[in-house]
């Protein structure tokens, strides 16, 4: 495609409660999967870009992790990182859990922003009755910061097309900022560790608090083509390493072929993954770690 003076670009980010379904309404959108998900609350912790293109305009969604009333020095760190993509962006999509029947969360983050316009999108809209649904955007209409509302169903992909071309035509006339076969600024060694973190939370459920990390220490090319990656899994004490590794080391081993087919799929290379789990006492209130997440210690 030629650009010229009418190519659109900017940031959208896209604000709202844990588990409103952001990743998967992101990863639909860019038709790629550039952010991790699961059930558990606050499975992204930083800024995720997903670039796309929609006919003559190039958007660029931010994921961010879910707002809500943090107390832990992490939970502050990802919440304030949330809020800092919005301010920068240059369309905000708050992203409502239509599902449910509360509003509370959706309220606050509306008056947070203050007079900065928004796009309301009630997401998982196929899993409430129509009444319902009429009922809670005639409650949002009337806020003085929500330009329009519209309806998704994110991990259907109903009304996806429908939000890719009202945000494209929204945005300002510009240069596309990336080349146009990016689809993310994410570095593959922090990807291929997000994929690896999200089948730790698959396989562990509940058993295991979010507050791990994981680093890709090495990342090799071998001479027949295939990638040799080792990645060190952090938990906060040595029961929890326990929790990881399974007995026998089985759920290490299933967390590992999950991931590495994931990864492999992704790169459409064979893939040699080697996990190993440290014990890293209270990494979370250590400045290093805010640092391989991109995240703000000082808050």
């Amino acid at each position: 495609m030629t650009q010229n003076e009418q190519t659109r670009c900017g940031f959208v980010a896209v604000l709202g409660q844990p588990n409103a379904g952001k990743s998967t309404l992101i990863n639909n959108l860019v038709g790629h999967k550039v952010s991790i998900v699961s059930h558990k609350v606050q499975t992204t912790r930083q800024r995720v870009l997903g670039i796309t293109l929609h006919e003559q305009a190039q958007i660029i969604f931010v994921d961010t992790p879910g707002i809500f009333q943090a107390k832990k020095r992490l939970e502050k760190a990802m919440v304030s990182a949330a809020w800092n993509a919005g301010k920068e962006a240059d369309l905000i999509i708050v992203l409502h859990d239509a599902s449910h029947s509360y509003t509370n969360g959706t309220e606050s983050i509306l008056k947070e922003l203050g007079d900065k316009k928004a796009i309301l999108v009630l997401n998982k809209v196929d899993q409430i009755a129509k009444e319902r649904l009429l009922e809670t955007i005639a409650y949002f209409k009337d806020f003085q910061n929500v330009d329009d509302i519209l309806m998704t169903a994110a991990l259907t992909g109903d009304g996806v097309p429908e939000l890719m071309s009202f945000v494209a035509t929204h945005l300002p006339e510009s240069p596309w900022l990336f080349d146009p076969e990016q689809i993310t600024d994410m570095p593959q060694r922090m990807w291929a560790a997000e994929i690896t973190r999200e089948k730790l939370f698959q396989q562990l459920h509940q058993e295991l608090p979010y507050e791990t990390y994981i680093e890709t220490e090495s990342w090799e090319r071998q001479k027949n083509g295939d990638i040799r990656i080792s990645q060190v899994i952090y938990v906060s004490r040595d029961n929890q390493k326990s929790i990881v590794l399974g007995k026998g080391g089985q759920k290490i081993k299933k967390i590992g072929n999950a991931a590495r087919q994931e990864i492999a799929f992704y790169l459409k290379k064979n893939v040699h993954l080697f996990l190993f789990v440290k014990v890293a006492n209270n990494w979370s209130d250590k400045p290093g770690a805010y640092r391989l997440m991109g995240l703000d210690f000082n808050v």
